[in-house]
């Protein structure tokens, strides 16, 4: 059975994350529920922010470095973007206070897709039609 994935990273963001790293060290990212800014993916250095039994791993994104970067997300908003696959991206602007790109003009964000039904067999989310 091949290998899915339930997060990927855009090149651009690739690059700003190899650069945050060598500013600030191992760094992970948590995408929460909450509104406005609270639901854009907050990226932070490794130990900054404490995942807990209420978070889903939902895997790590290779941007060239020695170590892939976690991604985490509430269970909470997981239940709502299970059927999702999510890509990290960035863009020009103003992001979140606590995530370490806001000081950049640049700030991340998700782009999603529906899981294709192999990805969501996989993921356990679906089960294979006959």
């Amino acid at each position: 059975m091949p290998e899915f994935s339930r997060v990927e990273v855009t090149d651009a963001a690739a690059a700003l994350l190899r650069d945050l790293t060598a500013k600030h060290g191992p760094l992970m990212f948590h995408q929460s529920g909450g509104c406005c800014d609270g639901s854009s993916p907050m990226c932070y250095p490794v130990g900054m922010f404490l995942t807990g039994p209420s978070d889903v791993r939902l895997g790590a994104i290779d941007v060239g470095l020695d170590d892939p970067i976690e991604v985490y997300m509430s269970e909470s908003q997981f239940e709502y973007w299970k059927f999702t696959h999510l890509t990290i991206d960035v863009v020009p602007g103003r992001g979140a206070g606590f995530s370490v790109e806001g000081p950049t003009g640049m700030r991340f964000l998700i782009r999603s897709r529906m899981l294709t039904e192999p990805e969501a067999v996989a993921f356990g989310v679906q089960t294979v039609r006959e």
